[in-house]
């Protein structure tokens, strides 16, 4: 066989996306390779494909347990012998693999990086040939980067114990240009064969608002999303309960994912996400590394991520299935206390020495800058993660938040001479600089505690701007931060002013700023759940609503995530054809021969039932 059959006789496909056939060549002439992928874009075949092309089995480092049991259910449902080694396994069932392992039963072998220090395990691997050690999620091995796992430093010492070095393999999808340079180095990857595809998913969307409720608004987007699988992340664990409470209590059915739970609650929790038992997952960032479920069609994130890189690794959970999909991010001038606290009082790394330690604070400080950045800019969403990962491109992309919604420029001169002034006045009195919650608070005459007793309300600008809402006066603020009229000192998070704040009050300079018009979601807010679900079957009628049904009831049956059967990309792909007989069916977009001789007859009896109108299938 070649690499071709094996595509299309597992996988169903007849054509190598960008970058795979490079990678693949490249590990079958015996390079090591670096491949930085979309998600979604098959960086798994990179390696699948050359395993079964080559002698021996090949090792995938993988950081979760629920990836690796998507990734093993997926190559057994294809013909595929494959398992996965992790503390999931209870001792009878680890001795059984490893009894598997010795009689050559498996050709691929998912194993978590802890393992690797395992000196039952060691021994047992230099007793294999081991042909390939492909390492996904690779940029875990970065100190430098935004998820730093130690025990990915194990993947080299387990490498030297090893009677003949493999052929290593490391994959990412969110990996800057200095992260990259850390992995090769790290894994000691020998001249390797690097391709870089891109960092652009056209078929998400972006889009970054500023509620005045965010929980009102999570339920109106939510709503509008009806029956639709989703991911809503937090950044707490008490954000999480109180969004997945929040609802539950409003009829829509949400389960919730953190580190505080117990390994059996994740785990049904997971599941429950996973089947499609509950079709919203409210979750921190504990959750979804690598997750592999195909049909996630929108991620909410109601807090502001630390940095660009785990927004984009969280938010490229979505439409894996080349579906088009939303990422929207609810954005309040809270998260960014928030997000300065949690980076303040993360854990100290032991693996890095104090002075290393400091540096990453200070690294992690600089990216949490990038994303409120990000959060703030009225230019190109999209161009904006793609100029932070370094991806040339060319105009703004029509398809984001920003493109899509109008902006109209307001003058805000009076209210920045209100602001500027206000600023001045605090410093006067108090000697020093303040933060921006402390002078939002003077312009609205709040008679807090601390307000009262430091003098503010005896200001001259005391209560200027009481007509604004808090909010509002925090987009002010943000907007000249961004513009230079003022600058935020990150070591004490105090608004301070730049010479440019002097044309303002002191020269007749004018300040306007883009104002983004409404999004078109806030119209849909009136409309119930059974208008959505309407408009959804209609959009889904016919006989692909048919595949859809019957794919669900076959994965109801197995005890399987419905995406396992096929893809919502392989349903539409199969209505669109609509195949008569066995040698049509292979031809549909991820239809290989297994599971041809699996489901073939089910899916093209339910074509016949539907255009004979029987609706039996």
């Amino acid at each position: 066989m070649d690499k071709f059959s094996i595509l299309k006789q597992y996988f169903g496909h007849t054509v190598f996306r960008p970058g795979q056939e490079s990678l693949i060549d490249g590990i079958l002439s015996g390079q090591d390779v670096l491949g930085v992928m979309p998600t979604g874009s098959g960086k798994s075949l990179c390696y699948q494909i050359p395993a079964l092309l080559m002698p021996g089995i090949t090792l995938v480092v993988s950081p979760l347990i629920s990836l690796m049991k998507d990734q093993v259910a997926a190559l057994l449902g294809v013909g595929i012998k494959a398992a996965f080694i992790n503390s999931s396994l209870t001792s009878d069932q680890l001795q059984t693999v490893y009894q598997r392992l010795r009689e050559d039963s498996y050709k691929i072998v998912y194993i978590a990086p802890e393992r690797l220090a395992s000196d039952g395990f060691i021994r047992l691997m230099q007793e294999q040939q081991i042909s390939l050690i492909a390492v996904d999620e690779a940029h875990c091995i970065s100190q430098w980067g935004q998820d730093f796992r130690p025990s990915y430093l194990k993947i080299v010492e387990f490498i030297e114990k090893l009677p003949s070095p493999p052929i290593l393999s490391a994959f990412t999808a969110t990996a800057t240009a200095q992260v990259r340079q850390d992995i090769i180095n790290i894994l000691k990857l020998k001249a390797p064969l690097s391709i870089v595809t891109g960092f652009d998913r056209p078929n998400l969307f972006f889009d970054v608002q500023r509620p005045k409720n965010k929980m009102t608004a999570l339920r109106s987007m939510i709503g509008a999303r009806y029956e639709k699988s989703g991911i809503v992340y937090c950044a707490t664990r008490v954000a999480v309960e109180r969004v997945t409470d929040d609802l539950n209590a409003h009829g829509i059915e949400a389960t919730r994912y953190h580190a505080g739970l117990s390994d059996e609650e994740r785990r049904c929790n997971q599941d429950d996400f996973q089947f499609d038992r509950k079709p919203v997952m409210v979750a921190t960032n504990a959750f979804g590394m690598g997750i592999d479920k195909s049909n996630v069609s929108f991620v909410i994130h109601y807090n502001m991520p630390k940095s660009l890189e785990a927004y984009y690794q969280e938010a490229g959970r979505v439409g894996r299935d080349g579906e088009k999909a939303d990422c929207i991010l609810l954005f309040a001038a809270g998260d960014i206390t928030t997000a300065k606290f949690l980076i303040q009082n993360s854990g100290d790394n032991e693996e890095l020495s104090a002075e290393e330690q400091d540096q990453v604070k200070k690294r992690d400080y600089q990216r949490l800058e990038q994303m409120i950045g990000y959060c703030k800019t009225t230019s190109c969403l999209r161009n904006d993660i793609l100029d932070y990962f370094g991806q040339n491109h060319e105009d703004p992309c029509e398809n984001c938040g920003n493109c899509k919604n109008a902006f109209t420029m307001m003058d805000i001169t009076l209210e920045a001479q209100m602001i500027l002034s206000c600023i001045t006045r605090v410093r006067r009195q108090l000697g020093y600089y303040v933060g921006a919650t402390l002078i939002g608070q003077v312009l609205r005459g709040s008679k807090d505690k601390r307000i009262l007793e430091l003098n503010l309300d005896g200001l001259s600008t005391y209560g200027l701007m009481r007509q604004e809402s808090r909010s509002r006066i925090g987009e002010y603020i943000d907007f000249l931060d961004g513009a230079g009229y003022l600058y935020t000192n990150p070591q004490y998070a105090t608004l301070e002013l730049t010479e440019q704040s002097a044309k303002v009050l002191f020269q007749g300079e004018t300040v306007t700023m883009p104002v983004k018009s409404p999004p078109s979601l806030e119209g849909l807010k009136k409309k119930g759940k059974k208008q959505f679900a309407q408009r959804n079957a209609a959009e889904e009628s016919g006989l692909l609503t048919a595949l859809k049904a019957l794919r669900t009831r076959l994965a109801q049956e197995e005890g399987v995530p419905a995406y396992i059967i096929f893809s919502n990309a392989t349903l539409a792909d199969m209505a669109s054809k609509a195949p008569h007989n066995i040698y049509e069916f292979l031809e549909v977009s991820g239809v290989g021969e297994v599971k041809a001789a699996r489901y073939g007859e089910a899916f093209l009896g339910a074509i016949v039932s539907y255009e004979e109108g029987t609706g039996i299938f």
